[in-house]
């Protein structure tokens, strides 16, 4: 029987340990992200791994959480993770650039790739056939300064899609639907792996949605073919 979409992705990445469900293996990371909400510490973080350079093949900054300037703390926070992506050639997204998951998938995502991320809704950039995973800034920070991330390989959790939605409904249907069937706690463990004809009806902001809203079934991750 040939792997799945999500364990290809994975074989291509492995670094260290086998891919058995329940195992713990190091994966190479491609892409991360960070928001200012989560990235102040990651990059506090990262300045004591005495790094020079980033080891992925991009790294992103995003300033979209705390953009209301009612006190110094903020605009303080905003800078030091300016200078940080000045630093260690990270992206940086100033404040009104936009969402890091949403822009990150319009931007940066690629089929086949691995992103980590200090943002809950990472997993959006499963639309694009992308493993994207939610992680703590701490795990972010190592994956910028070494290029890896330990992680329990998931079981699969395969979502077969049929026909296509009826002109009242949408993508969040969908997902609203099967956290209904498995509560927010049905997907963890596991990665939601989407299939079967009815993909093919739903477009990649389509996709990106459901993946999006994978976060609340506590799911490592979500992702979809890309076509």
């Amino acid at each position: 029987m040939g792997l799945s979409l999500a364990m290809k992705i994975l074989k291509s990445h492995l670094l260290k340990g086998e891919l058995i469900p329940g195992e713990e293996i190091a994966i190479r990371i491609d892409q991360t992200l960070t928001q200012d909400s989560t990235g102040t510490m990651a990059y506090l973080q990262l300045e004591a791994m005495d790094i020079e350079n980033v080891q992925t093949q991009n790294s992103l900054a995003y300033i979209d959480h705390n953009i209301l300037q009612q006190g110094f703390e903020n605009a303080d926070d905003h800078e030091f993770i300016k200078s940080a992506a000045n630093k260690y050639g990270i992206t940086f997204s100033k404040a009104g650039g936009g969402i890091c998951h949403q822009v990150n998938l319009e931007q940066f995502a690629k089929p086949g790739h691995t992103l980590l991320g200090s943002d809950s809704h990472t997993p959006t950039g499963g639309g694009l056939g992308e493993l994207a995973i939610g992680a703590g800034g701490l795990e972010v920070a190592v994956a910028m300064a070494r290029g890896f991330y330990f992680v329990k390989v998931p079981k699969i959790y395969r979502v077969n899609l049929k026909g296509s939605l009826p002109p009242y409904a949408n993508a969040k249907d969908v997902i609203l639907y099967i956290l209904g069937r498995l509560t927010v706690k049905g997907g963890t463990g596991y990665i939601m792996e989407y299939s079967g004809e009815g993909v093919r009806s739903l477009s990649v902001t389509d996709r990106a949605t459901i993946c999006n809203m994978g976060a609340e079934l506590g799911a490592t991750t979500s992702i979809f073919p890309s076509d």
